[in-house]
């Protein structure tokens, strides 16, 4: 029977020379596959009070808006600096090389929501990091973090749970 580790390829050397990237695109595109991705990362969370599901850009957009979809909650999205078109709070955070801004609407969690946050991936940790910043000014209450994917070598889990955070991932890659 397959996993859902069987259904996400590797692509190496992109988006650069050394990079094993992990597409979840035919995790995806496949019905059985993508089913099977949304169930598993609900199971965690069976019987806890969720209010909303946030998305992490890009690709936790389509697996919280499915994940929303099978709670009838909410769904929210984390995005890129100037994505989003009403006002907005914002938060910085380090990549590799340089920095980023992640933003949510001002009015998107209510202070004592139940937030699930979701993301197909989990790598050094700062994306899931900025969001949970920026739910946590808003008042929401963050119930856990949801990934198909961790590449445990670059100690996203490690920053994540140090913060308190309960995390959910799928399957595991080594290397980066």
């Amino acid at each position: 029977m397959k996993t859902v580790k069987d259904y996400i390829r590797t692509i190496a050397d992109f988006p650069h020379e050394g990079i094993l990237f992990r597409d979840v695109t035919t995790l995806f595109a496949d019905p059985k596959g993508f089913r099977m991705a949304v169930d598993q990362m609900l199971t965690p969370w069976a019987g806890e009070q969720i209010d909303k599901v946030v998305g992490l850009e890009a690709r936790g957009f389509i697996l919280g808006g499915a994940i929303a979809h099978q709670l009838s909650k909410g769904f929210v999205p984390v995005r890129k600096k100037g994505k989003l078109p009403g006002a907005t709070i914002s938060q910085a955070y380090k990549l590799e090389y340089g920095e980023a801004i992640m933003e949510i609407h001002e009015d998107a969690i209510a202070p004592g929501e139940k937030v699930l946050i979701v993301d197909d991936l989990l790598a050094t940790g700062g994306t899931c990091r900025a969001g949970t910043q920026l739910i946590e000014r808003l008042g929401g209450e963050i119930v856990g973090c949801s990934f198909i994917v961790d590449l445990p070598e670059l100690g996203g889990r490690k920053l994540l749970e140090s913060l308190g955070l309960p995390i959910s991932v799928l399957c595991e890659f080594e290397g980066a």
